[in-house]
């Protein structure tokens, strides 16, 4: 919890110095590196990562989720969840980007793009899809392993997402920063409200065990 809430003062602050300097160099700086490795095969793949990470691709990929948990698995509880940690970002970007109204850059562009720059959408929808699946993957894989693939492959997706956004030049670099700050915010306090619910149900699934127990051998 300290954490999210790290992020979220993370993000206020940021928020600031977005608003007030638009044009700041770190931002122009570190873009400007960033599409300084422009060639056009890298683009392609670039794109490739970007379609990844679009509304109609990450929708998709969250329908094939859920259907598999409910009808598959039977997982109520991490089919909520998993709605919660999507959704939930999903209404914050909207929210912000009603709030801040950042235009986008204008002076380097290989896609065009419309709506507002700040928090990248592409950017908090790859943490909230594949870091809220690495989570529940990781709940179901005890090997070392596993859970290191889960890591980097997870990790893997979400870089390459934030990374197209800038060097496609539709995003600044605070852009995708803040979008990591509040999705990963409200992922962290996702998770925290998941496992604190998990373990009351053990707990309470315990005492009742543990009282029927006690009832039998006072019979």
């Amino acid at each position: 919890m300290i954490f999210s809430f790290l992020l979220i003062i993370g993000f206020g602050v940021l928020a600031f110095i977005a608003n007030q300097y638009p044009l700041n160099s770190f931002d122009l700086k570190l873009a400007g590196n960033i599409q300084s490795f422009e060639h056009p095969a890298l683009t392609k793949f670039m794109e490739l990562f970007t379609t990844i990470g679009s509304t109609k691709v990450c929708i998709i990929l969250a329908v094939l989720v859920m259907l598999f948990l409910y009808f598959v698995l039977g997982h109520r509880i991490e089919l909520i969840f998993f709605i919660g940690a999507l959704g939930g970002s999903a209404v914050a970007n909207q929210i912000l980007k009603a709030i801040f109204h950042r235009e986008r850059p204008s002076v380097y562009r290989l896609i065009e793009e419309t709506g507002y720059s700040f928090p990248s959408g592409h950017s908090m929808g790859a943490l909230a899809l594949y870091g809220a699946l690495a989570f529940l993957l990781w709940r179901h894989t005890s090997t070392r392993l596993g859970r290191g693939l889960l890591i980097v492959l997870s990790s893997f997706m979400i870089v390459m997402i934030c990374i197209s956004r800038v060097y496609l030049g539709v995003h600044y670099p605070t852009d995708i920063i803040g979008a990591l700050m509040v999705s990963g915010f409200w992922l962290t306090l996702m998770i925290w409200i998941f496992q604190s619910y998990m373990e009351n149900r053990k707990l309470r699934s315990s005492s009742k065990l543990q009282a029927n127990t006690n009832k039998k051998l006072n019979v």
